[in-house]
């Protein structure tokens, strides 16, 4: 598991949504969930209980990111959409609206009923949903029959309207329409009813499910106002905003911005054909101290283009001085009409409150992240200088580890970190030069000897040209010297500071990583294995060994090659030199084809056939003049 995935992990929130699993940039799983800090981390956890086909997946998650929303359903709506948008590799269940039942309401008919429909169409009717599964949606109808008695009967009206009253009309849950009991202007009346509590506001629908509740009460009819109180709770329950997908079909951008320390995130979250689709935040780098309105003007002039037009409408979270303007130009770049609101209330606004309910997550995060990054190097560097007994937090630590093969091509690395981060671009590599055989400590001495001999040089020019040494290759000196050894290896490196002229602070890591090597103390310092200052040593001491043992690696592979060309009759030094340039390594070199190996400097064609037919023996031919020599060696007829 790398770093970010990790630090995404332990600052998951404790809310509702969809998150979506990546691998090389690709969504390949989209879930939801009540708990997203429950539910991904299951996925991490070393567990028998995951099926093949999720421990496949998890080999693979590289990356994730999270949408969060008001609630469960609206997680489970929006988890259909990213789905449909992404086609994940590894969903395989959602795949269209099908699992997700539409109420319908055709108001071109006389007397219209509510019925389950399993698709949307543009038929002139309302739709309203999806909900999650058929039992969500006839729980729906059934406290819709409770209080407002409409028909949702499928069979067709007669005109004169004389049939007789079918079983729903003597319980109360239907008016009658079908034997003329009710008026087309009366039904009209509840149907409006229906059609504003589905919409999302159930106060009307409450208000008399909390009368008969009460009526039953005061009955003493305990059991039936307890039904009531259930269809109360359940009418809560069913009617959470779905702002996850609006079955109106409006296309949409939602749009908002907040503070971030020194910056301005900036959510976009696009809605199209009533579902919301993604969403993404941007960084506006240094417009902490921006008004919000014209935060979001500069960033939509540069968010949106004829590649990427704006929804017809884009709501938005702050006033924008220049709207009328700036709905000029979208409405231009999309080559349509483009309005661009703030709400107050109603869906649009609770759509705003979402996208800055993310942004508030996606700060927190951030700032999370900053503290951590603060305490590994901050807090870490001054945690270690009062380890050490500095007297300041040093600046820039350098570290330094020596590689061999049984004393073969011995060689240093030597890491620099600096503020407590790692600056790859100022690493070295050291070829051992004086040291013959497996001597970690004289070959220390030479590493530090030649470190700081090229930094006093350059430090000494560089005042003489009046430049700053700290720009320097070599001149800007350490405050601080890590040596991956035990006390041999420290005391070299010491020796090799006097020697010089210089005097940097300097410790020693013995084998254990929490145990420091002090000079000229006998006794070591144990550091805490949660320890901040602990954390920063390993990571330096693991770039260390891994670029020393990276570079020898690369020389062995060299040394590899070059012994093998050495053995080609014809091909001299130059050439030699030429191929390893080339290849690099001696696997590079064998799975090379002969144009290949003639595109090397000075080779060619005639010299890379030898060179090919050399690493490529021919076993046949081998063979036969193997078999010639024999015979040449036999006495023939006329010795």
């Amino acid at each position: 598991m790398n770093e970010t995935l990790e630090w995404k992990l332990k600052n998951l929130p404790d809310s509702p949504g969809c998150y979506l699993m990546k691998s090389g940039g690709e969504v390949i799983y989209v879930g939801k969930a009540k708990n997203l800090k429950n539910r991904v981390r299951q996925y991490f956890h070393a567990s028998a209980n995951h099926s093949a086909k999720v421990r496949a997946m998890v080999e693979k998650i590289e990356d994730f990111d999270i949408v969060l929303v008001d609630g469960e359903l609206e997680a489970l709506i929006l988890e259909c959409n990213l789905i449909k948008e992404h086609m994940p590799r590894y969903n395989i269940l959602l795949k269209d609206d099908k699992h997700y039942p539409f109420i319908r309401i055709d108001l071109n008919e006389p007397y219209p009923a509510i019925r389950i429909a399993r698709t949307q169409q543009r038929d002139g009717a309302k739709y309203f949903g999806p909900y999650v599964g058929a039992m969500a949606v006839r729980e729906v109808m059934d406290t819709v029959r409770e209080v407002l008695p409409v028909r949702q009967c499928v069979k067709q009206l007669k005109p004169d309207g004389h049939e007789r009253p079918c079983l729903h009309y003597q319980t109360g849950k239907c008016l009658a329409p079908c034997a003329g009991l009710v008026s087309r202007e009366e039904y009209a009346k509840y149907i409006q009813a229906v059609i504003r509590f589905l919409s999302g506001h159930p106060e009307e629908v409450l208000d008399r499910l909390n009368q008969k509740m009460l009526e039953a009460s005061k009955a003493m009819n305990y059991e039936r106002a307890a039904v009531y109180r259930d269809r109360v709770r359940a009418v809560n329950d069913i009617m959470q905003r779905q702002k996850a997908i609006s079955t109106g079909g409006d296309d949409r951008d939602i749009i908002a911005c907040a503070v971030c320390m020194n910056d301005q995130l900036v959510q976009v979250m696009r809605s199209r054909e009533g579902k919301l689709l993604s969403s993404d935040v941007f960084t506006l780098e240094g417009a902490a101290g921006e008004d919000a309105g014209e935060v979001l003007l500069r960033f939509m002039t540069q968010y949106y283009s004829l590649a990427n037009p704006p929804a017809r409408e884009v709501v938005v979270s702050a006033d924008i001085q220049d709207a009328e303007v700036l709905e000029e130009l979208l409405s231009e770049t999309a080559s349509r009409k483009v309005h661009v609101i703030l709400p107050k209330r109603g869906d649009r606004a609770a759509l705003i409150r979402m996208a800055e309910k993310n942004l508030e997550d996606e700060i927190n995060k951030i700032e999370s992240k900053k503290e951590k990054q603060l305490e590994r190097t901050v807090g870490a560097l001054n945690e270690l200088a009062w380890e050490l007994g500095l007297d300041e937090a040093p600046r820039r630590i350098e570290g330094y580890d020596i590689s061999n093969t049984q004393g073969a091509q011995s060689v240093a690395s030597e890491v620099v970190m600096i503020d407590g981060v790692c600056r790859h671009d100022q690493y070295r590599h050291y070829r051992i030069k004086t040291v013959v055989g497996a001597n970690d400590f004289e070959s220390m001495y030479e590493v530090i000897t030649r470190r700081f001999t090229h930094g006093l040089k350059e430090m000494e020019t560089r005042k003489q040209q009046g430049l700053d040494p700290r720009e320097g290759s070599f001149s800007d000196m350490p405050d601080l010297l890590l040596i991956d050894g035990g006390r041999g290896q420290l005391t070299m490196a010491l020796k090799a500071m006097k020697d010089v002229g210089v005097n940097v602070p300097a410790f020693g890591l013995a084998e254990r990583v929490d145990e420091i090597v002090l000079p000229y103390e006998e006794d070591t310092i144990f550091l805490d294995r949660h320890s901040p200052a602990l954390h920063l040593i390993e990571r330096l001491r693991d770039e260390a060994h891994r670029f020393a043992i990276t570079h020898h690696r690369k020389l062995r592979n060299s040394r590899s090659i070059q012994s093998r060309l050495e053995q080609i009759p014809g091909i001299g030094p130059k050439r030699r030199k030429a191929v390893l340039t080339h290849f690099k390594t001696v696997e590079a070199l064998l799975a090379a084809p002969l144009d290949e190996i003639a595109k090397a400097d000075g080779v060619g064609d005639t010299y890379a056939r030898l060179i090919y037919d050399f690493l490529h023996p021919d076993p046949e031919k081998d063979n036969a003049s193997a078999k010639t020599e024999e015979i040449a060696k036999k006495p023939g007829p006329d010795n």
